[in-house]
């Protein structure tokens, strides 16, 4: 069964991960994308960043009225955060809660507040599939807040884990990936796993929005919820992306908007 955007008030999100390059032109790049966007899921320094760049890029958000998130990692700044790694789960626990709660207290520092956490990299891709995992990541941002949301790839373990302790999520799918038919996404490694053209992300943003479904790299179709979709601040033509894609929802008539978070039953 196709799903559709009807039952979403027809918005979807725009997140983008941000702080992970401290040259100038990136940070000019990070900022510029804000007026394209309405989230951002800032490096918390375990993979890259700082906690200079982690505060000017959550004021320049919460200037625009963007939402602002923590973007945790396995420590591993030589490999970007990118390398597989078997970490205890109490080790997996104290290393995000270390990074939120780092990124939580910069956002006060600025009178706003942080809305959301978005693992990076391996920790994101591995638990997509390993319960255990998933379920540490849930329990640590659980305890740095009950209001947070967790962004995770659609229909990951991730997401279950996150509902399981009472999180809200936000079901996130990519515009500059390629998709296999298990629903993770392509090796970065392996041929095909980028989109470097802007019109064919659009147009696959444009499938996963309005019709549920996503083409795999087998040539299949995939049914997919997109309630977030990611941007990745480092593709070469970042901007012209974000651009495209927005321009696409606002011919829709599709509103950019973060998610919001619902109330609790009392």
């Amino acid at each position: 069964m196709e799903m559709t955007m009807e039952d979403q008030n027809r918005s979807v999100d725009l997140n983008c991960d941000m702080g992970e390059s401290e040259d100038e032109v990136s940070i000019a790049r990070d900022i510029a994308l804000m007026d394209r966007i309405s989230s951002v899921n800032i490096a918390c320094g375990f993979h890259a960043g700082n906690p200079g760049l982690m505060s000017l890029l959550s004021r320049a958000a919460f200037v625009r009225g963007i939402a602002v998130g923590a973007h945790p990692s396995f420590l591993d700044r030589g490999n970007f955060g990118r390398s597989y790694q078997e970490v205890p789960d109490k080790q997996v626990f104290d290393m995000v809660v270390y990074q939120v709660s780092t990124m939580q207290e910069i956002c006060k520092s600025h009178d706003g507040r942080l809305s959301h956490v978005k693992p990076h990299g391996a920790l994101y891709n591995q638990a997509a599939s390993d319960e255990t995992l998933a379920s540490a990541i849930a329990a640590a941002v659980r305890t740095c807040g009950e209001d947070l949301i967790l962004y995770g790839l659609s229909g990951s373990a991730l997401l279950k884990q996150a509902e399981k302790v009472g999180l809200q999520t936000a079901s996130e799918v990519f515009c500059d990936r390629t998709y296999r038919d298990d629903g993770s996404l392509t090796p970065r490694n392996e041929k095909n796993a980028l989109i470097r053209d802007a019109g064919t992300a659009a147009a696959q943003v444009e499938m996963m929005v309005e019709k549920g479904l996503v083409k795999t790299v087998s040539r299949g179709e995939l049914a997919i919820l997109a309630e977030t979709v990611c941007i990745h601040s480092d593709g070469p033509d970042a901007l012209g992306f974000a651009t495209a894609i927005s321009q696409l929802l606002s011919a829709k008539g599709i509103a950019v908007s973060a998610p919001a978070l619902r109330p609790t039953n009392l």
